[in-house]
């Protein structure tokens, strides 16, 4: 993909693209990431669970699909799987990678909620944050600005905010959607990247975060790092 178009784009959105995709790239067809890190299940929740997961993205079709396993007491585990595929968002989750404890498929909530988590991962694929791609960007200021997302009927937007050397730093959501209480409720979501590192020609993060505001405070729920990024390019 050519970064020609990135004259007419906000600032701090051509200088990332130059950072990220500093020779050009070709579109990333599929994105193969095996991550490590801590999850816990609730923003209040005091114990962190460690896992593993392999995640698939396929940034032409705006799909990706996470599979991960949370490691439990007592030498158990649950498996958890999460996948955004032709628009249609699912969650399940099983005991021992067997014996199905919930699954929820299809709901604009979580779908919703689902598009705004591709948005921002797309910096560990890049080339799905062209404009090419489907990405509308708006100025906000030097450090910021704002990239809407629309996927078959459903419309997201995430505030990117950029580092010193062009990197993407946070993205921040006024209100995406979350579990609470058998139901949904819109609340401040805010992710944070760093350790980037050249890969495939390209410079992503290796270490991410993200956590919910409750109460004017940010609590995190997601700590992971990338093990490894393969990489198949549609040349």
């Amino acid at each position: 993909m050519s970064l020609a178009a990135s004259d007419a784009l906000p600032h701090p959105v051509a200088r990332y693209l130059a950072f990220a995709l500093p020779g050009g790239a070709d579109p990333i067809e599929e994105a193969e990431l095996l991550q490590s890190g801590e999850l816990r299940v609730q923003p209040e929740a005091r114990r962190w669970l460690k896992f593993t997961a392999r995640q698939c993205a396929k940034p032409l079709s705006r799909s990706f699909h996470w599979n991960a396993r949370v490691r439990m007491p007592l030498g158990t585990h649950v498996r958890v799987i999460d996948s955004y595929i032709d628009g249609t968002a699912s969650a399940r989750v099983s005991f021992l990678s067997v014996i199905r404890l919930g699954v929820e498929a299809g709901t604009p909530q979580l779908n919703a909620g689902a598009l705004h988590r591709y948005l921002a991962e797309s910096v560990w694929f890049p080339t799905a944050l062209l404009p090419q791609s489907g990405i509308e960007w708006s100025d906000i200021d030097d450090c910021t600005a704002l990239a809407t997302l629309i996927d078959r009927s459903t419309p997201v937007t995430l505030e990117f905010r950029f580092g010193r050397s062009g990197e993407v730093a946070a993205v921040y959501s006024p209100g995406r959607w979350a579990r609470s209480r058998g139901g949904y409720e819109l609340l401040p979501w805010e992710g944070h990247f760093r350790d980037y590192r050249e890969q495939a020609g390209m410079r992503i993060p290796f270490y991410g975060e993200v956590g919910w505001f409750r109460a004017g405070k940010l609590q995190l729920v997601w700590k992971g790092r990338i093990g490894k990024a393969r990489y198949r390019f549609r040349r």
